[in-house]
This record gives structure tokens, sequence and C-alpha cells, in this order.
């Protein structure tokens, strides 16, 4: 049975809580471990095939928002997904109480224990009602930006579809493709500004209830960060400052000089004035090309990836009504994940195939572990697996570039490196707007205008009003529907620019320690599996200009003007 056919049914939530109700107070009553533990067995039982069906409606509104059956399953999740919440919460809750916990960390590891604990200052019954409209406004965001339909040359195409003619070597087509991107964010400004002011006040009030100061300290919770916290960040963010945007400054200004531009306008997503790197086929040739590589990486890979292809696990191309982005989810009745991405003709294809396939290689490493919320670590953790695969699938790339390979790792490599820069403003300006959470509209896009010009000093928006003005940031989704997750990314690439330098050093060493990284799945924290892998902590003073000065000195070797 392929994921086309599988079937789908309603969660009957009032049957469910009643069953997990009743499961849970088994786990209370117990008088032995051994009780315990087989009722922890049946309570995750019970959570899984309710979560399945949620991830699977939600997989298939995302495919199609306009489906009126999936998205009446959304509207119907946005609001009992809180009330699955707090029965898992009451399930944390007895965990942290069991008077046999000391065996029961023993079987099921500490972390599971860890991650109850930190879960009990991020819910309280008072705040159901604001998570069922936290949910439903951050729906109206996703619905809004994929009901985009652009006219543009004869054509109406989706914001994904924009993409290829945004990269354009045509300097007037790049122009008008962006302009079309921005009008239709400009034409929905004051709807996007209110619907995240909504969310600002809503999650500030959350935070307060629960007896948080801000949201930014239940935001870190939420995360389940039990490392670290802003400090850390802010720390983390100031080695970018220093180390990292003068190498992202450095590499603007040599692609300025590529272009033979007097600047770099915010249309200048060119990056080779003879075109930047494209897959040389069709969606389906990408596949087939992904197919070879996977099954000439690694026995792992090759299992991993005819399992998504025979069970049509994937859904790759853009088309209307679907979601912007991409994403991969799993499955826990099935065990199997599933990715979801939006293909548009250029390189980022297969970018986010390799990077959505990352995440999917490791819950499919890790998809036999009893607990759930092992199958995927902290969202810190989960990028390292997904950016550290696209570097190990360099020595494919020339399969899909063709005589492009080389122009392709060089821009790879760079946008890995230019990409924090931008990833920590996006962290910096949440921090602010939570810091701040009565700012204004207006006082938002500002003070994105301000942390861009610190962290990406080179942007210039002087024909472009809305983008001027900070408008920007609209098109980062993951600033409304998942805040303080950007981060993570940064964090993971960090880590993955250490694979990317130990695989040029001791490629077999390298893959045996994201093998080891992937099966340990979420069994840790995000530290100890950085630590587990051998990896050095973003957080470790010196970790940034320690990784640096080999990437810089690679791209120095590379003669892009020849590219």
């Amino acid at each position: 049975m392929k994921f086309p056919d599988y079937s789908y049914t309603r969660p009957d939530m009032e049957a469910f809580r009643e069953e997990f109700q009743a499961l849970l107070e088994q786990f209370r009553q117990a008088e032995s471990f051994e009780e315990q533990s087989a009722a922890m067995e049946a309570v995750n039982a019970a959570r899984t095939r309710v979560s399945s069906m949620f991830t699977i409606a939600r997989i298939r509104h995302t495919i199609n928002t306009q489906d009126p059956f999936y998205k009446a399953e959304q509207d119907f999740m946005d609001e009992n997904s809180p009330v699955y919440q707090g029965l898992i919460n009451d399930f944390y809750k007895a965990l942290a109480e069991s008077p046999f916990r000391e065996q029961l960390e023993a079987k099921w590891g500490r972390q599971l224990f860890a991650t109850a604990e930190l879960a009990q200052k991020t819910f309280s019954l008072v705040i159901v009602e604001d998570l069922k409209a936290e949910n439903r406004k951050s729906s109206e965001y996703i619905k809004l930006v994929a009901s985009a339909r652009i006219e543009f040359d004869g054509q109406e195409l989706t914001l994904s579809q924009l993409a290829p003619y945004m990269e354009s070597t045509d300097r007037e087509m790049r122009k008008r493709a962006t302009d079309a991107r921005y009008s239709f964010y400009e034409a929905n400004e004051e709807t996007v500004d209110g619907i995240y002011d909504d969310l600002v006040q809503m999650r500030t009030e959350m935070a307060r209830k629960l007896g948080y100061r801000n949201f930014i300290e239940l935001g870190y919770a939420r995360m389940s960060r039990t490392d670290y916290g802003p400090e850390q960040v802010a720390a983390f963010r100031a080695q970018v400052l220093e180390h990292l945007v003068p190498v992202a400054s450095e590499l603007s200004e040599r692609r300025r000089k590529r272009l033979g531009l007097d600047r770099l306008r915010y249309y200048d997503g060119l990056s080779f004035l003879n075109g930047n790197p494209t897959p040389k086929g069709e969606p389906a040739w990408i596949v087939e090309k992904a197919r070879r590589m996977y099954a000439e990486l690694s026995p792992e890979t090759d299992e991993f990836f005819r399992l998504m292809l025979d069970k049509g696990l994937m859904d790759l191309e853009s088309k209307p009504g679907k979601r912007v982005g991409g994403y991969c989810t799993f499955i826990g009745s099935t065990k199997e994940p599933f990715i979801f991405s939006n293909f548009n003709g250029t390189a980022h294809d297969v970018d986010v195939l390799t990077h959505e396939a990352g995440h999917a290689f490791q819950a499919y490493m890790s998809r036999d572990f009893a607990v759930p919320e092992y199958v995927h670590p902290t969202l810190d953790a989960c990028e390292i697996h997904s950016m550290s695969m696209e570097f190990f699938a360099w020595p494919w790339m020339e399969s899909f570039f063709q005589e492009d390979t080389d122009k392709y790792k060089f821009s790879h490599l760079s946008k890995a490196v230019t990409f924090i820069p931008y990833g920590v403003a996006v962290d910096e300006f949440q921090h602010l707007v939570y810091e701040n959470p009565d700012m204004t509209p207006a006082e938002r896009k500002q003070a994105w205008r301000d942390t861009e010009r610190k962290y990406l000093p080179g942007r210039q928006y002087d024909d472009m009003p809305f983008l001027e003005r900070g408008g920007f940031w609209h098109q980062q989704q993951h600033i409304f529907k998942s805040p303080f997750y950007y981060i993570d990314y940064t964090l993971a690439q960090l880590c993955a620019l250490q694979y990317w330098t130990r695989a040029n050093e001791d490629r077999a060493a390298a893959w045996s320690s994201y093998l080891t990284l992937c099966r340990a799945g979420g069994s840790d924290s995000f530290d100890a599996l950085v630590k587990l892998a051998g990896l050095r902590s973003p957080f470790e003073e010196g970790s940034v200009s320690s990784i640096i000065g080999g990437i810089r000195s690679w791209l120095n070797g590379v003669d892009d003007t020849k590219l």
C-alpha cells in the first residue's frame, strides 16, 4: 500500500480521552516498575494511533490547502491538538512523579524525563483556548501564503513557481519577478501585520498566565531546550557577527564583481553571469539520480530511499494550492517518514531533496524507538542531519548538475556561510519582538530593518519601499508558525560545516559519526548528541572562528570568475 491509499479516520477525541485517562490511571496505580513500564507501552501505543491520523491529515492538507475535506480536518486539529497536548502533559506529570522513576529512567532513558519536566512548564488547562486560537491564527497565515496566484508573463504562478524567474540572467526579468513576489506581500501587508500582532499578543498572554516574564522564556521551554538559554544564543550571535559577517560580506562583494554590477540590489539573486547552477532534468529525472546516489552512498541509505519510492512517501513538485516550503514528518503507526517539498527548476530542488532526506533518513534509523519522543531529537539537533546530508551528497552532484558541478559546489558552500548571518538576524528580531510585545507593526518593521543592517550590511532596498521599511520577514513562515525555531538552522549549519571539513579529511570516519548521530534519534539533548558525534558545540567560545578558516581558504582557492 502506498501513502495515497493510507486510510484516514478522524480520531474520536472523547473516546481517546477516556481510553488515555484509564491507561494513565493504571500507570499511577501500578504497584511495581514492571506494571508501570507495561502501562507506558500502552499509553504510547494509544497516542501513536491518534498522532498518526493527525499527521496523515496534515500532510494531505498541505499538499492541497484547497481540499475542503482536509481543510476541515486541519481545523479539527487546530481545535483538538491542545486537548491532545493536555493529555500528554498529564502523562508527563505522572512520569515525573513516579515512585519507580529511577528504574524507568534506566529502561527508557533520562531524556524522556527531562522532556517531561520541561513540558510541565509549557502547558496548563488555563491556556487551552489560547493554544487553539494560536493554531487557528498561524494556519491563517499559511493558508494566505498558499493562496498566492501571481500573474506573470501570461501565466498564473505560485510563489514557489516564480523562483526560477527571480534567478534569470536577464536583470530586468529578475526585477519583474522579484517585484511580483513582493507585490503579493505588500498587497497583504496589513493582513500579515495583523496576524502577527495577534500571535505576539496571544503568546505573551499565555506566557504571563503560566508565570513567565515574557514569551521568550516560554518559547525556549516549548523548544525543549535543556542545555542552553537566551544568554548562550546571544553569545553565539556575537561570534557570528565578529567572525562570519565579514566573510559573508566578502562573498557578496565577489558576487557583485562576478556580475559586473555597481552594487547588488534586492532582485539580484543571481550568482553567475551565465546563470545559476540548475539540475539538468525534470523532477522524475532528479528522483532517479537521487535513487542511484543513495544506493551508492551506503546500504542504509539504499534501503531507506527504496522504501520512500516504493510507498510513495514523497510529494515534491510545486502545484496550485500547495503549501510553500518543505518539511519532513513521521507517521508513527507505520514507522515511516514523509518528505514534502516544492520543486521549481532551480538548484533548490536538489538542496531541498537532500535536506529533507537527511531528516527522513534520521527518522528511519530511529524508527524502532519505543518512546515517540526519541524518533526525532529537538529541532536544533534535527537540522544537523538535514544540513549535513546536503554535504555528504557532494560526490554525486555531477550527476545532477553536470557542467555546473563546480559552480554548484562553490555556490552551495558560499550560501551555507552567508545563510548563518541571516538566520541569527531572524532570531535576534524575534527576541526584540517578544521583549517588546507592544511594538506597533511599523516599529517591528524598523526593528527588522535595524537588525538586517547589523548582520546583512550589504542589503539595499532603495527602490523597493516595502522592503526598505522592513517587510522582508513577512515571507519567513517560521516567525509566524514556530517562534525561536530559526536559530536551530544556524547552530546545525555550524555542525554540518564541521562534517564538510571532516568528510574532506576522512569520509568514512565522518559518515560513521553521522550514522551514530542518526541512530541516537532524540534519546539525548542537543549538547549531548553533538558530543556523541564528536562535534564541537556551537556555543563553545571559538567554535565559529575554528571552522571558518578552512572554509574561507577553500572558497578563496576557487577562481569564481571562471565558473
